[in-house]
Formats: C-alpha cells, sequence, structure tokens
C-alpha cells in the first residue's frame, strides 16, 4: 500500500526546496509572477506540513519582519491554490503546500485529528468511480474533494 505524502519520515529539507524550485520553473514556465510574499506563503506551508489557516500564516509572515495584513496573505493564498502550488481543506479552512505542484490530479486529504497533520494521497480510483457513477445518472461532477479524518500513524502508534 504506498504511503500518503506528509506522514512517512523523509528529507525535510530536501522536500521544501524541491518544493520551491518546483513553483519557481512551473511559474516562469507560465509567466506568473512569483512574489516575495507568494514564495514565503508556499515555504511556510511546504515547512509545517499541516493545514494551516490564513491567520497562523498571518503569525508567520509578521514574525519575520513583514508587515503583512490578512488581504495580502489571502491573496497569496489565492494564487498558490489557482496554479496549483497549494490545496484548501475545505473542513478547516486552511490551506496545504501541494505534494504534486501544478499537476492536475484528484488528492484525497487525510487529516489527522489528533496532531493536525494532513498527507495528501492520490484519490484517482476513487475519483474515477465517483464520475462514472455520477454520469449514470446525468450529473456533471465539476470538483471533488476528499477529505478523511483520521490519526496518523505516529499519533496511533502514541495512543496504544
Amino acid at each position: 500500500m504506498p504511503e500518503a505524502l506528509g506522514f512517512e519520515s523523509h528529507d525535510h529539507k530536501t522536500c521544501i526546496s524541491a518544493g520551491m524550485r518546483e513553483a519557481e520553473a512551473r511559474c516562469a514556465e507560465r509567466g506568473l509572477q512569483f512574489t516575495p510574499i507568494r514564495r514565503r506563503v508556499l515555504e511556510i506551508l511546504l515547512t509545517r506540513h499541516k493545514a494551516m489557516g490564513a491567520y497562523e500564516i498571518l503569525d508567520v509572515l509578521r514574525e519575520d519582519g513583514h508587515a503583512a495584513q490578512p488581504p495580502a496573505a489571502y491573496r497569496a493564498l489565492d494564487f498558490l491554490t489557482a496554479h496549483g502550488f497549494a490545496h484548501r481543506i475545505e473542513r478547516r479552512n486552511a490551506f496545504l503546500a501541494c505534494v504534486h505542484p501544478g499537476e492536475r490530479h484528484a488528492p484525497a486529504f487525510l487529516i489527522c485529528r489528533s496532531c493536525d497533520r494532513v498527507a495528501e494521497a492520490a484519490a484517482a480510483p476513487i475519483a474515477v468511480k465517483v464520475e462514472e457513477t455520477a454520469a449514470e445518472i446525468g450529473f456533471a461532477v465539476e470538483r471533488m474533494v476528499m477529505e478523511v479524518e483520521g490519526l496518523c500513524p505516529r499519533c496511533r502508534e502514541d495512543a496504544e
């Protein structure tokens, strides 16, 4: 069974730098402006590996010395989600860096109810089944968000 990206042990510095390089490359390819605030917001999301609300991100920006106001954080998050560098976790009104930036894909978000870490897993087989079922009744799926709450491997181990 493949692991969901976000819970497994990995070289976190490489993860962050690879995510930043990917976003920079995609922005350059598409002629998008990857401003310092957009860059920092993505870096914050990559660093935390958890869903963060806009005000949490704003607090980190202020700690960094940015005189950021809520609209700046929301504009950066809008940019990142619109271009596939981050996802919005609907249930928590929070944001998470995408592990497959810029790619069209159907993720499922596995949210640990204990530590709030979030992993992104491929939901393609489930998404295909949902779309097939919807098509059978004449429903056209325009957007699908899959969020699953439970316990991550570390919190499950701690609970035992």
